[in-house]
């Protein structure tokens, strides 16, 4: 921090009315809560409305389920963002492994900031990121592939 920031901070401190008890962060959680927009996505019939902030729940969650392959984590991680069990009722509805991501990529992107990413859009970053992950191994198998250089006698070596 710099002099001034704290100098910021001191201002702050001074307009605080020490009378009034310890920080309610319960209260002013609520009260930004409702004053976040919130993105809605419809999908096989159901409405579901984003929560105003990535939950730090799903964060977690997706970094475990990466290397997961039980449903009941995926089951988990959607919960937190969709309620329910969504996990059963979108495979019920015959749903991708590429159409979750392209809703997951969706929601997050929307739930950081409602409106900035459309559907189409999603599916583009999907594709893009999808695509990062199919190339990697390609590159590694083409590095090792490589013809490895045969090493030159030095002038005036034994032979």
């Amino acid at each position: 921090m710099t002099d001034l920031d704290l100098d910021v901070v001191d201002q702050d401190d001074e307009q605080l009315d020490h009378g009034a008890g310890p920080a309610d962060f319960d209260a002013f959680f609520a009260e930004e809560s409702t004053t976040r927009p919130r993105e809605q996505l419809t999908l096989y019939g159901t409405t579901y409305t984003l929560p105003g902030s990535l939950p730090l729940l799903f964060t977690l969650q997706m970094e475990r389920v990466q290397d997961s392959s039980d449903p009941d984590d995926v089951r988990k991680m959607l919960a937190t963002l969709y309620g329910g069990d969504v996990l059963d009722t979108w495979a019920e509805h015959g749903m991708t492994d590429r159409q979750l991501g392209v809703v997951l990529m969706y929601s997050a992107a929307n739930i950081r900031k409602p409106g900035s990413v459309t559907m189409a859009r999603a599916a583009e970053l999907y594709a893009e990121q999808d695509a990062g992950k199919a190339e990697a191994p390609a590159n590694r198998a083409q590095r090792r592939a490589k013809p490895k250089t045969k090493k030159r006698a030095r002038s005036g070596a034994r032979s």
